[in-house]
């Protein structure tokens, strides 16, 4: 007899007409994207300031490129790095990696040297894509140390003329010796494409480099069929967005920006807009401009545009969908943007190696919020994915009870690039095992409750750092937050928050502790609150818990009682 995760009680929740398990209908995303150009081949693909590439364009750039990396040494199997921020030809090159037949390894452009050294060695890149700046600032030292033997850059001040102060400052072009230029290439080869067979389904597609969070960064193996599944799926729960646009409000290197902006505007045949980075108000001038029908992001992102001084409601007319992804989303951040602007931020939970969607609140319901802990739901299980509540020794817990997360189905990764204990570990059976902490209500609503590494145990007692967070978000002072556990002489461990302020609000510690004194258990309370301008954030908008909890175990030892 199977338990209640066998039985699917979500399935019950699915909106009416929409399948309960999908197939693609493509082998890869290249496939889909190819299908696309050729029912739309006018159709723009991709907007960036005043700059348009129509499908057309980008199939015929990123053929070009293709050409020259096979020319000149990426071979099938290989792997192409891609070290860019959100810009157009951050897609042309992710196209012409796949067209050549090579797995793609996309590059936060903001590591450093010793962060990429130490991807760069792990992944072995014969070839990387880069900006001018990235290559003269980071790339040039340590990729050609790292057996990257062809380098092709690229400027983020192409394919548009606005050149936003905001962003670009006083930027100029500055070609690198011994590098060819992204769009001078492509445009050489133009009706040349490599001569390859087409990815299948199990071919990997992108190594995604994990955060590191529990550790060192691991490669995620996101194949072809990964990546295009959950692509479809986005389409299917929003057949009604078809052509639409979507603002690429995440990074792209970033597999919640790779699969819920970029592939899936290729599965709509619709538009993908680019602003090279995170500004807000940069943002809302784009939003105000291209108006597209849909948003994704972290809760942090949208924290920032609702305190930017010229955001109104008008900024966000066109949205027909907003989610969030990437970072936990309070339920005060959904009331408040609710309240604000007339949209409701539908909750999404996943991973990179859950290629990003692994459960989502559908379109036409509302996430539940656990009266106990206050956590806001992270939806149900997408198609085909079945979700679980485990305990230590992997068996499954019932309804109700806290345990670990593990999710099976088309959109896990199948290993960690040369890991093979990691993948031994974490991908049991082809279950992942995501190392975070939550349960299922009887409907089939999933919550997280935390990481498991971040529980803090006081005085024997178990907090969650989320539950203290979102009672902070209820307070009307307070834009960010951050909760960490400390070493305490007397409890063991004691709780510690960070916060920043609204603008225009001003708050002290002993207020804030005294207002989650009202709300909480004795041992759940700050006991020490620090005011800070800004939270250390990655540059997916996630803020670094991580960071401060280190930052608090070397400057304070709480002996509150």
């Amino acid at each position: 007899m199977g338990s209640a995760y066998d039985e699917r009680p979500w399935l019950a929740l699915y909106e009416q007409g929409v399948p309960h398990e999908i197939e693609p209908g493509f082998d890869s995303v290249l496939a889909m994207f190819s299908a696309t150009v050729r029912a739309h081949p006018d159709r723009t693909a991709v907007t960036y300031f005043d700059g348009r590439l129509t499908y057309r364009e980008l199939d015929e750039l990123s053929d070009g490129l293709a050409a020259h990396l096979a020319a000149n040494g990426l071979h099938p199997g290989d792997r192409l790095a891609v070290y860019l921020q959100n810009v157009p030809q951050f897609v042309i090159a992710l196209l012409a990696g796949w067209k050549a037949g090579a797995i793609v390894v996309p590059l936060n452009p903001m590591y450093r040297i010793r962060e990429l050294t130490k991807i760069l060695g792990d992944a072995r890149p014969t070839a990387i894509v880069c900006s001018e700046q990235g290559w003269h600032e980071v790339v040039g030292d340590c990729a050609p140390r790292a057996g990257v033997g062809l380098a092709v850059t690229t400027s983020e001040l192409d394919l548009q003329t606005r050149h936003d102060a905001r962003l670009f400052g006083t930027l100029r072009r500055r070609p690198a010796e011994g590098c060819a230029d992204l769009l001078e290439v492509a445009r050489a080869h133009a009706g040349q494409r490599p001569e390859v067979p087409e990815p299948a389904p199990s071919d990997t597609a992108l190594l995604v480099y994990t955060s590191g969070t529990s550790g060192e960064p691991k490669g995620a193996t996101n194949t072809h069929g990964n990546l295009v599944f959950n692509a479809v799926g986005f389409k299917t729960r929003t057949s009604d967005l078809d052509g639409a646009g979507i603002f690429a409000l995440a990074p792209l290197f970033h597999i919640t920006g790779m699969v819920c902006q970029l592939c899936s505007a290729f599965a709509l045949a619709g538009r993908l807009d680019l602003a090279y980075r995170f500004e807000p108000g940069v943002v809302l001038d784009a939003l105000a401009e291209h108006r597209p029908a849909y948003l994704i992001g972290p809760s942090t992102a949208y924290v920032a545009l609702t305190n930017h001084p010229d955001v109104s409601a008008d900024h966000f007319a066109s949205l027909e969908l907003v989610y969030s992804g990437g970072a936990p989303l309070p339920s005060a951040v959904v009331e408040d943007f609710r309240a604000r602007y007339g949209h409701y931020i539908h909750n999404g939970y996943g991973l990179t190696e859950t290629t990003a969607t692994a459960t989502s609140v559908p379109a036409h319901l509302e996430a539940p919020v656990d009266q106990a802990s206050g956590t806001l739901s992270v939806g149900l299980p997408t198609f085909n994915a079945v979700l679980r509540i485990v305990d230590d020794t992997g068996a499954d817990l019932p309804v109700g009870e806290v345990g670990e997360i593990v999710v099976e189905g088309p959109m896990v990764v199948p290993a960690y690039w040369n890991k093979p204990e990691e993948t031994a570990r974490g991908l049991r059976g082809g279950r992942l095992h995501t190392g975070d902490v939550g349960f299922m209500d009887e409907q089939g609503w999933f919550y997280v409750v935390d990481r498991k590494k971040d529980m803090i145990s006081a005085s024997g007692f178990k907090v969650w750092p989320r539950e203290v967070e979102d009672v902070l978000y209820g307070h009307p002072a307070v834009r960010e937050v951050a909760v960490v556990g400390v070493p305490d002489a007397y409890r063991g461990e004691t709780v510690r928050a960070y916060v920043s302020l609204r603008a225009g609000h001003d708050c002290t510690p002993e207020e804030l502790i005294g207002y989650c004194k009202e709300q909480l258990a004795a041992y759940k309370y700050p006991r020490g609150i620090e005011v800070l301008d800004e939270l250390p954030k990655t540059a997916t908008g996630k803020i670094l818990r991580r960071q401060l909890r280190d930052t608090a175990r070397t400057g304070h030892q709480e002996g509150t009682r």
